[in-house]
């Protein structure tokens, strides 16, 4: 498909991926739309932003999407830059993979050192004891043996969104306000207003299904619920703070503002439900608790709740919508799109231009 049958996008939704693809599209030279209904519970808005691919379990095709997507911020930053954004809120703080039991982070060491060498940004990697673990990250427990990655990052979900939807501004993108869905003939529709597009990119996280569901059409996603908790730690510098992983589901990332981040449930089947629970509190808290009990005296800042776009296998949904010519996806990253999302965006953006699939 050539550029000029693409000369027009809606892109609807405008978290990490909608935003990400819409920026991508406007630095091609596509006139792009963005509509967004604002609903309460929009993940990239909760999301903890840890760029840390390299120790996890996932392997195959999403792991080397997850790879890919960290090693993309430095050219994400730099056209970024370009449009005068300058900051999304980034750091290269490094990790630091904790647990009680060596054998699990010796498995998590053997995971880094057959990756290492693709991995662009990973920088140095190295075992270190409980006392450097603990001078990195004093709230740190005892006992802890550890492995640090310096090449790890942070990025801030809200930060990044805001600098997205900038440069797609700066390349000309316009922004609407409302709740869009598609009819029956694929076309889309604001408060029975018909937005004239040549493609449309359907990229409302956890609801894509919902501005699908009159096209007749249905994406394999569903929302997951997670709960992430924020302290401030008074009168301390925590900026260059490494984030924490206990080698579980939960972690610790610090940010600036002596803020560190804590969580995150996993709710699955909890619909759009966006509350915050007092069952949700507690494990959040508890866990952080045990990995870093020098944070009990941290003040509780605010607690955000975002619905995942779970995905039902491995893979998120990007690309074509199979039977509808001119409809896109990109939806369906799970607890990865901080990481997945901006590359994504790019690769859907280069498809829709240029008709090559990425």
């Amino acid at each position: 498909m050539s550029p000029a049958a693409r000369s027009t996008v809606v892109v609807i939704g405008s978290g990490v991926a909608g935003a990400a693809t819409a920026f991508a599209l406007a630095r091609r030279g596509v006139a792009v739309t963005i509509a967004d209904a604002g609903l309460a519970g929009r993940a990239t808005d909760a999301g903890a932003g840890i760029i840390q691919p390299w120790t996890s379990t996932a392997s195959g095709d999403f792991y080397e999407l997850y790879a890919a997507g960290a090693d993309y911020y430095p050219e994400l930053i730099e056209r970024l830059a370009e449009t005068g954004v300058d900051d999304i809120g980034f750091r290269r703080s490094g990790a630091l993979i904790v647990n009680r039991d060596p054998e699990v982070v010796d498995a998590a060491e053997a995971r880094v050192a057959a990756r290492a060498g693709e991995a662009r940004t990973i920088g140095q990697v190295r075992r270190i004891d409980a006392t450097a673990a603990r001078a990195l990250f004093p709230p740190l427990g005892d006992g802890f043996h550890a492995l640090h990655i310096s090449g790890a990052a942070r990025v801030d979900g809200r930060s990044l969104r805001t600098g997205l939807l900038a440069g797609a501004r700066a390349h000309g993108a316009t922004h609407l306000d409302g709740t869009v869905h598609l009819g029956a003939d694929g076309v889309p529709r604001i408060e029975q207003n018909e937005l004239h597009a040549d493609a449309v990119v359907v990229a409302a996280g956890a609801w894509t299904n919902r501005v699908l569901d009159r096209l007749g059409a249905r994406v394999p996603v569903e929302p997951q619920r997670g709960q992430i908790t924020h302290l401030r730690v008074d009168g301390v510098e925590t900026r260059d703070w490494p984030s924490v992983h206990p080698v579980a589901p939960h972690y610790l990332v610090a940010f600036d503002d002596s803020r560190v981040v804590v969580g995150a449930t996993r709710e699955t089947g909890s619909g759009f439900d966006a509350r915050i629970t007092a069952a949700g509190q507690q494990q959040v808290l508890a866990d952080a608790l045990t990995v870093a009990p020098g944070l009990a005296d941290a003040t509780v800042i605010e607690t955000r709740v975002g619905l995942r776009p779970l995905p039902e296998g491995d893979l998120p949904s990007v690309g074509a919508l199979d039977g509808h010519p001119g409809v896109f996806v990109n939806a369906g990253f799970g607890a990865g799109g901080l990481t997945m999302g901006p590359l994504v965006g790019d690769l859907l953006a280069e498809q829709i231009v240029g008709g090559v699939a990425p």
